[in-house]
């Protein structure tokens, strides 16, 4: 028997025209490519909580480390217990995934068919495309305004065959922001048969203003879907929890295709102390503000545009030179610290900063401009 001598006889083509997602350089390995002291790294890639876990959650998962021999509850009932007081919704209106990523990926597999399209915007969360691709599904990539979703372009470029809608409120990488008054009537606007996902993992970092009832709209509207993350702002992000709210008729699909046990044991008891940490939210809350007149005060100093940002990261232009941000990254790598090159959002000339504690934006700043200065 010959052996196959190429991947192309595997898996169908759309599988194999996926480009991998790619995270944020991880501190050891930086350490390891550049022979630097890990402790002294400052990482500012993955707009992670520079607070870390919070305490709640830190004990938590103590009291459950007995637990660890037997499988997790499959479905996660005192995390959806503590989510359904916590957002006035029935049991049935949730769904866990490991990570808001799952959620997304979930929605994707649950409701659309090959050939069918989707609808995402331009320099929105890489995942989009990631899971369009992956059902085998036609993508329909609306051109950014302001950096940001153009909504009535978004609901016109609605086909007899679109099937989903990707919005991130607020936008990663670029941080823009979508009122309420936009997005009610988007949702007006959007065929009863088409599910709109809308990925609110930053939510928690909008000032009080901005806030809006997303819930109130799902309520509302059988084919909308929120999708939130605790790896933000909670501070979760390495034990991957996400949630989705939606009418039944939504999570009944998602739940066909969930993996059984998604979300670990002990990530179901810190998310369950966390979600409710009023204090710990409000400090992360804070804190973020704080960094981000921090940082975008040096960006004006040093004549850098920036996008004003709603989440807690700054997209931020380095250079005029077409592989500006790549120059810039590598040269802030050197220094030991690490941000998100965006060349993959196609913004070459771009670098994606997590707003950090207050001496790591510090840190940033001495090595951007020395960077910057060659």
């Amino acid at each position: 028997m010959s052996l196959p001598q190429t991947a192309s006889q595997f898996g169908p083509a759309w599988v194999r025209a996926i480009a991998p997602y790619q995270a944020g350089k991880p501190i050891a390995e930086v350490a390891r490519e550049f022979n630097l002291d890990p402790h002294k790294i400052v990482k500012l890639a993955s707009n992670e909580n520079p607070l870390g876990m919070p305490d709640s959650a830190k004990r938590a998962i103590e009291a459950a480390l007995q637990d660890l021999g037997r499988y997790p509850d499959a479905n996660g009932f005192d995390l959806k217990a503590a989510i359904s007081a916590k957002y006035a919704v029935p049991q049935d209106w949730i769904t866990l995934g490991n990570g808001s990523n799952d959620i997304l990926e979930l929605a994707a597999h649950a409701l659309v068919q090959p050939g069918q399209a989707v609808i995402y915007s331009q320099y929105s969360f890489a995942v989009y495309p990631l899971a369009t691709q992956g059902v085998g599904a036609r993508a329909i990539e609306v051109a950014a305004k302001q950096f940001g979703h153009d909504l009535p372009a978004m609901a016109a470029a609605v086909t007899a065959d679109t099937k989903l809608i990707f919005i991130a409120n607020p936008n990663n990488p670029t941080g823009t922001f979508v009122p309420a008054a936009e997005l009610a009537s988007f949702l007006q606007a959007v065929p009863a048969e088409v599910v709109v996902v809308l990925d609110e993992a930053y939510n928690e970092y909008l000032a009080a203003e901005l806030q809006y009832d997303s819930i109130a709209w799902v309520r509302q509207y059988p084919n909308l879907l929120v999708s939130r993350t605790m790896s933000k702002a909670f501070g979760l992000a390495g034990l991957r929890v996400g949630f989705a709210i939606a009418q039944p008729v939504i999570t009944d699909l998602l739940n066909r295709v969930r993996q059984p046990f998604n979300v670990n044991t002990l990530a179901q008891a810190a998310a369950v102390a966390a979600l409710n940490d009023q204090p710990f939210l409000q400090k992360s809350a804070a804190l973020n503000a704080a960094g981000y007149a921090q940082l975008t005060a040096a960006f004006t100093e040093l004549k850098l545009d920036f996008v004003p940002s709603f989440g807690n990261f700054v997209l931020v232009k380095v250079g005029e030179a077409a592989d500006a941000g790549a120059t810039v990254n590598l040269a802030l790598l050197r220094q030991g610290v690490i941000v998100r090159p965006v060349g993959n959002y196609k913004l070459p000339q771009w670098l994606r900063i997590s707003i950090g504690l207050a001496e790591e934006n510090a840190a940033l700043i001495v090595a951007l401009t020395k960077a910057l200065r060659g």
